[in-house]
């Protein structure tokens, strides 16, 4: 008898995401790295004067009068050709960015993106499209935007600054979309990325998720090795950061596949390189928990779990692992703390459980819904503290913090327009982009909530399931206890007799009986004795 196990890194991949945009990070210019260059088909009819006192306010640095301008010939009002138009449409996505209304600026350029090659700026959109990457969470449709192109249009010279992001970013479209032979192309587009380029760590990592989706753990394992290297030698073209970013998160992913692939030992070298400091680290404790289990290293398995009971993660929940501690004890026929264990479990997740599904219903609407959980992350919504640290433990899940990044990138450009010059409040320009950041802003609330009710709405039916596990575990125990254990649960039981796992102290540490006290440089090294009360 065992659990199902939850450790498939298979799953893990497949759930996994990682922010590579973020909405406070700093503008970058483009043009920054090189000079903009016209399309060659820009040119045809000279343009009007309205067209070129835009471009001359634009360089200028004078945006917002820009933008007016703008405005009257992309309404046809300067009598400007097609070409000068789609060229005031350009400039508008540009000047836009410039002031900062990026949520304003995608959608210029989404026009562009829409229009396809029939659009003299559409491959010179790309940059900028980069350069939006840069401001906005993924949840802004930026990826969806850069998808639409060819992987071709990428080696166009005058996208030679930004053409290994592009690469990366292109990728990511294809890894997110997750069609077929969407990996394959993912990959490939990964592995285009200059080893002399910053986004080199960064890509290197999603070839190797990318690949854990594809069920081809050699490759994987290849590519993680690498980042691992590069985390050694830290090479000065890599910032930082990403440096140690992505070896932690490779070490992770190293651990997860060689357990799916039932390399235990190897499974548990990775997951005790991650340190105290690392956020994953009580992730990879409970997670190097089932490797143990698998070994039957069970001295470290329970020290693991009664790690994670410490009151420093009182923030962070591993409801399984308390029906992973009754089956360990079911092995050793230690039946009264097999049901101590499940017991724990009950009276700790049954209410809380039942919070969760009263939680998901509270709002019908998920804007709504977005509202209050807003209220959540506040501490402002009335739920009792053990709820309030459930929940708070799902709405810090990384996809849903892009998600809520994004409904406040517009909420403060709303709150930006507003604050801009009166006279140009009242201009055309500004009640297009009034307009484009009110819905936008109404779609990605709702969005939010929805993403947020299906967040909490699985923890609480992962918590049913659960539940479903310990009742079969208890069903186990009383058959075990009338000497009527099913020829599965047999084979698990560990005989009286066996030879006690050893606890092996080395020259820096010393034993310490555990009295009750937490202590942190403690963590992590517990060890239980355990002997088995079964039959020889």
């Amino acid at each position: 008898m065992r659990l199902p196990l939850k450790m498939s890194v298979f799953a893990f991949a497949t759930a996994f995401s990682l922010g590579t945009t973020s909405a406070d990070t700093k503008k970058a210019d483009p043009k920054s790295k090189d000079v903009e260059m016209e399309p060659e088909s820009a040119s045809g009819t000279p343009p009007s004067k309205t067209l070129e006192r835009a471009i001359k306010l634009y360089d200028k640095k004078d945006f917002f009068s820009a933008s007016i301008e703008l405005k009257k010939v992309i309404d046809k009002e300067s009598g400007d050709d097609a070409k000068n138009i789609q060229r005031a449409e350009f400039f508008m996505g540009k000047t836009l960015y410039q002031i900062g209304f990026y949520a304003g600026s995608l959608a210029y350029f989404d026009r562009i993106v829409q229009t396809g090659d029939t659009h003299t700026y559409h491959g010179a959109a790309l940059k900028w499209l980069a350069a939006l990457s840069r401001v906005l969470p993924e949840t802004s449709g930026i990826l969806e935007k850069i998808g639409t192109y060819d992987a071709a249009a990428l080696e166009d010279p005058t996208l030679a600054s930004v053409k290994n992001e592009l690469y990366f970013l292109l990728g990511r479209h294809y890894y997110r979309r997750g069609q077929e032979g969407d990996f394959d192309k993912a990959i490939q587009l990964f592995q285009k990325v200059s080893r002399e380029d910053e986004f080199f760590v960064k890509s290197k990592f999603f070839e190797g998720v990318t690949y854990v989706r594809k069920f081809e753990g050699k490759p994987a394992v290849d590519a993680f090795k690498e980042i691992l290297i590069i985390g050694q030698e830290k090479p000065k073209q890599y910032r930082p950061d990403d440096i140690a970013n992505y070896n932690e998160l490779a070490q992770l992913q190293l651990a997860r596949v060689f357990y799916s692939t039932q390399q235990f030992d190897t499974s548990i070298k990775y997951f005790e390189k991650l340190d105290q400091n690392s956020l994953d680290w009580a992730e990879s404790l409970f997670e190097a928990s089932w490797a143990y289990f698998m070994k039957t290293l069970n001295s470290k398995a329970l020290g693991n779990i009664h790690t994670l009971n410490a009151p420093y993660f009182e923030n962070q929940f591993f409801p399984e692992s308390m029906l992973l501690k009754s089956v360990i004890y079911f092995k050793y026929c230690l039946y009264d703390q097999a049901e101590e264990a499940i017991q724990d479990y009950n009276d700790k997740y049954s209410s809380l459980r039942q919070n969760l599904e009263d939680l998901v219903k509270k709002y019908d609407d998920n804007a709504e819904f977005y509202e209050y959980v807003k209220k959540v992350k506040l501490n402002k919504a009335g739920l009792d503290p053990t709820t309030q640290r459930l929940v708070m433990s799902v709405l810090n899940d990384k996809t849903l913090l892009k998600t809520f990044a994004w409904v406040d990138e517009l909420n403060n450009e709303l709150v930006m327009l507003q604050k801009s010059d009166k006279a140009w409040q009242t201009t055309q320009v500004a009640a297009e982009v009034l307009q484009e950041l009110t819905v936008q802003q109404s779609v990605a609330a709702a969005d939010a909530g929805k993403v947020a009710r299906d967040r909490v709405s699985r923890l609480a039916d992962e918590l049913g399931a659960l539940s479903r596990d310990g009742t079969k575990i208890q069903f186990e125990i009383l058959n075990a206890k009338a000497d009527k254990l099913s020829q599965e649960a047999m084979k698990v039981r560990v005989a009286a007799g066996s030879k006690e796992e050893p606890i092996i102290v080395d020259d820096e540490h010393f034993q310490w009986k555990f009295n009750g006290e937490y202590w942190k440089d403690e963590l992590g090294y517990y060890r239980f004795r355990i002997r088995s009360r079964c039959p020889k």
